[in-house]
């Protein structure tokens, strides 16, 4: 099948609308979110299940590479081309117009279609009074459901460890090159693909019809991230144990749908902010609370203090939007500011980054943010904390707490307002887009962001990276934040400008080979990272042709792997 009648064959299944092929209109398909972008033949958007898997047909039919992208929110470019070095034409099948989301099992599990976003399942199970597997994060800028499993992804909640699932809807090129849909949701469906897809798109099925047990998240990681003698990660996406099937797929497999569990949300809750200038204190404190508190801390979040003053100047606005218009809105809102940099990419007269550097002059403008308490600690302390606990872990951790800084000069607490405790959150994960803004405002004196996602050995007490003197020097700015509990940590570093930054990493990468660090610990390897053997041999597992998502984890973009 040639390349144009393949076009004609997905609008005849998609419509004209939804078959894009200008470069101008596939742009914000093409290019991630933070790296990495590359030519398409076309951009397809069904808006029924029946429609992706028509859609699949017709591109397995005509030998192309098949992307399946969904919110496109990634951090390492891994759901869009990288080049234009392929030895297919590409085709991305974007899902975000197929967007239900089926309640199961007394609330207590959910069936998310392939475009459903985290953000969408958070607004529908909270006035029932239960949670996601993630609540902070990349549900804020509208990061789907299904991408989340597929990358295996950790978000900051302590208890709930990688996202997880062994039942879902999925579709799988076979060594022979035959296209076969795989019902593991446990529901019965159907046998032909067409019954199968249109009765879960209707929810045409009943309490009969769902097999009970199966494994919606990682049951045990509740207990793994207790044990901090261990000398292995927590969590990283390289790791086996949470590899099945569509968890750490990757875009290997076509994913249609996938059941999840979901958690009842702590009604009673406290945030404690601490603050020192030792980072053996927080060692202390996270070997204490993990391994002898009846209850985990729910969430256990790090910043230090210059990427603490980055977000405070750079990530401003961003805490404005999150605080007033709300994290449902986010997504509408990063969506309108990618339209007016491709607007003004067209516009000569305009700089490049339009939108972030005019957000940033306007912030210029906007009061004072943070709550008097927070900047205080920030000119008195280094390292910051912030501890969320719920139901008994509140006076646990008071206690603890208290006793710990008795009389101390090695730093302090004090127990969040909620005021306080929402700005705490709400600067957190400014920083994480604190250092886009940075680069955009100054492109004279930066080369890149190199932006590493680590996990450190459980039993790592020197968690605080110092860098040899030859690598700091080319660096600019150094932003240390993450899941402490978990011992994850994201690392960003803005490289001065006239340093390869390539090379840069690969320094930094052997330094972290030698800590006995796993990376990355929950973006995936996208066109950023190598993969290492054991997810190579699982991606050939599940894509035998090398059909899906070609060359992700630099591995090989021909077909059949050659």
């Amino acid at each position: 099948m040639s390349a144009q009648d393949l076009l004609i064959q997905l609008r005849q299944i998609v419509g004209e609308r939804d078959v894009l092929t200008d470069p101008k209109h596939t742009q914000a398909y093409r290019e991630g979110y933070r790296f990495g972008k590359g030519a398409a033949l076309a951009v397809v958007r069904p808006a029924t299940l029946l429609q992706q898997w028509q859609a699949l047909q017709a591109c397995v039919a005509a030998n192309v590479i098949v992307i399946f992208q969904a919110a496109n929110t990634g951090l390492t470019g891994g759901s869009t081309p990288h080049g234009n070095d392929y030895d297919r034409d590409v085709v991305i099948i974007n899902t975000m117009k197929i967007k239900s989301i089926q309640l199961i099992n007394n609330n207590e599990q959910v069936v998310c279609l392939a475009g459903a976003t985290l953000n969408e399942l958070e607004l529908l199970l909270k006035p029932l009074g239960r949670e996601p597997h993630s609540v902070i994060g990349s549900s804020c800028i509208g990061a789907s459901v299904i991408g989340g499993v597929c990358n295996n992804s950790g978000g900051a909640l302590v208890q709930r460890g990688p996202a997880y699932t062994e039942m879902a809807l999925y579709a799988q090129i076979n060594a022979q090159g035959e296209l076969e849909l795989v019902n593991h949701l446990g529901i019965a469906l159907g046998d032909t693909p067409e019954e199968i897809l249109t009765n879960l798109q209707g929810h045409h099925y009943q309490r009969k019809d769902i097999q009970a047990g199966g494994k919606g998240h990682d049951h045990a990681y509740c207990h793994h991230v207790r044990d901090v003698n261990a000398n292995t990660p927590a969590r990283f996406n390289a790791d086996p144990a949470r590899h099945h099937e569509v968890s750490g797929s990757a875009g290997k497999l076509a994913v249609f749908a996938v059941r999840l569990d979901t958690f009842v949300a702590e009604k009673n809750t406290a945030v404690f902010y601490v603050g020192t200038n030792d980072t053996a204190v927080l060692t202390q404190l996270r070997r204490d609370m993990l391994s002898q508190f009846k209850s985990l801390p729910i969430l256990g979040e790090y910043i230090h203090r210059d990427a603490f003053d980055m977000a405070l100047q750079y990530g401003k606005d961003m805490f404005y939007i999150i605080k007033h218009a709300g994290t449902a809105n986010l997504p509408k809102m990063f969506d309108l500011k990618a339209k007016a940099d491709r607007f003004a990419q067209q516009m000569p007269v305009l700089p490049p980054h339009f939108s972030d550097r005019a957000l940033q002059f306007v912030s210029q403008y906007l009061p004072q943010h943070l709550p008097q308490k927070l900047l205080d600690y920030r000119q008195q302390f280094e390292h910051h904390l912030i501890i969320k606990m719920g139901g008994d872990g509140v006076n646990e951790a008071r206690e603890y707490l208290q006793k710990l800084f008795s009389g101390s000069q090695n730093g302090a607490f004090f127990e969040c307002t909620p005021d306080e405790a929402q700005a705490a959150m709400l600067h957190r994960f400014a920083v994480a887009s604190a250092a886009v803004r940075y680069r955009a405002v100054h492109p004279d004196e930066v080369e890149e962001i190199l932006a590493l996602d680590i996990a450190l050995r459980r039993n790592d007490e020197n968690w605080f990276e110092t860098l040899p003197e030859h690598i700091a020097n080319k660096i600019s700015h150094k932003l240390y934040y993450g899941h402490f509990f978990c011992h994850v940590f994201h690392q960003d570093y803005i490289v001065k400008k006239g340093n390869d930054w390539l090379a840069l990493e690969h320094e930094m990468l052997a330094l972290l080979d030698a800590r006995g660090a796993q990376y990355p610990a929950e973006h995936n390897v996208g066109h950023l990272y190598a993969a290492k053997p054991e997810l190579k041999a699982f991606y050939r597992k599940l894509d035998p042709t090398n059909s899906f998502n070609v060359g992700i984890g630099h591995t090989s973009k021909k077909k059949n792997w050659q």
